[in-house]
């Protein structure tokens, strides 16, 4: 038999967690052999030297791309970008997919897809067509849309948007977010075993919270971040704030001191660089109300029942569950939505983005894949004009 390389990317925590179980039930298959590459913020001990999660998860990797330097400036993120392409077009080389798998919108995948494209690597999209106006995320990820040979959406609405750039809708497929599939597939920890493996105990509420990057409001991210704090710091004393360090967009090394330096003097205020999948996931279920920017907030929130609070404009456009609101990112607006998410009843809150289920077909997609000569040549595919 011959065994189909698929190359992986993985850059974050976040798209880590994403791509769990695709990577877990590539590596089992015998008709695929996996190759993770890794990169971007997993490299880097400032956020967490997150690829110790991936080695204790046992999952092999076959490529390291180290890019990231040491700047969020805007020309530093350029400069990571140009690291990037050529460490991934290294790593092409050696290890000679027959495709890449890459998910979402960030810019190490940006330059993956890139050194993909120049090396005549079909490229598998997942996550295209979503819409997110608030940050240049929403560029890259159509531009990657329009490198990508085949196209596994999160929803119908996606599919359409895909189809609307040009794609043959017959290379595109709603699959479902897989982040999801954690919710049928993973022993989350229950109250007391996560307080153990936090090593503090939970509130009586908590708020789980991330607020990333606006990155077409460069200048202004530290300022909504502000408010976002001052509206966190009048909840009663009963409640525990959980956060997470922000990515490595532009920007985000100023929000995390900020952060950081914030939280130095209270004493019910949590942050970790990483909390790792298991216990993120753990702790948004136990948690009263998510609060930030962060795509989680819109993917898995909903399934848990747990209401959130987006802050911004940062995720603007993306479908969104009936458990998510929407504020401007002034403490006034945040605190009220805050009081209206306590009182927000989510019983009956159905998750846009799937069933649980994706990784099957996402795997199952990868296996109908026409060979690698009838992928590369696109057309662009012109929908035909409405009739008056």
């Amino acid at each position: 038999m011959t065994r189909r390389r698929i190359a992986i990317v993985t850059g974050s925590r976040a798209e880590y967690g994403l791509l769990y179980w695709p990577i877990r039930d590539l590596l089992a298959a015998p008709d695929f052999e996996l190759q993770l590459i890794v990169t971007g913020m997993h490299l880097s001990p400032e956020f967490g030297l997150t690829v110790r999660d991936i080695e204790r998860d046992g999952i092999p990797i076959s490529a390291r791309v180290d890019m990231l330097v040491s700047s969020d400036a805007p020309g530093g993120i350029a400069k990571s970008m140009a690291l990037g392409l050529i460490g991934f077009s290294d790593a092409i080389e050696r290890l000679r997919p027959d495709a890449m798998l890459v998910l979402g919108d960030r810019f190490e995948i940006l330059a993956a897809a890139q050194a993909a494209m120049v090396h005549n690597v079909p490229l598998v999209h997942i996550a295209g067509g979503d819409t997110t106006e608030g940050a240049f995320d929403e560029a890259i990820r159509h531009a990657i849309t329009k490198m990508a040979h085949l196209h596994l959406v999160t929803n119908e609405t996606a599919r359409q948007r895909v189809v609307q750039m040009g794609e043959d809708p017959r290379s595109v497929h709603v699959v479902g977010s897989p982040g999801l599939d954690h919710l049928s597939r993973l022993q989350l920890l229950d109250r007391t075993a996560l307080e153990v493996s936090l090593g503090q105990p939970l509130g009586a509420r908590n708020a789980l919270v991330t607020f990333h990057p606006v990155t077409l409001e460069p200048a202004d991210g530290l300022r909504q971040q502000e408010e976002l704090l001052a509206a966190l710091d009048v909840l009663p004393e009963e409640w525990v704030l959980w956060f997470t360090l922000p990515n490595a967009d532009t920007g985000g090394r100023g929000l995390a001191a900020a952060l950081q330096a914030w939280a130095k003097d209270r004493s019910r205020v949590r942050v970790f660089a990483s909390l790792g999948q298991l216990r993120y996931l753990s702790l948004m279920r136990e948690a009263d109300v998510v609060v930030g920017n962060s795509s989680s907030g819109l993917y898995e929130a909903p399934s848990f029942l747990v209401p959130t609070v987006d802050v911004g404009d940062r995720q603007r456009g993306r479908l969104a569950a009936a458990s998510v609101l929407h504020c401007e990112p002034e403490r006034g607006s945040i605190r009220d939505a805050i009081t209206c998410a306590q009182a927000l009843d989510c019983s009956g809150v159905q998750n846009p983005y799937g069933d649980g289920r994706s990784a099957a077909r996402i795997v199952d997609a990868l296996r109908a894949m026409p060979p690698a000569a009838r992928m590369l040549k696109k057309t662009f595919h012109m929908i035909e004009a409405a009739r008056a």
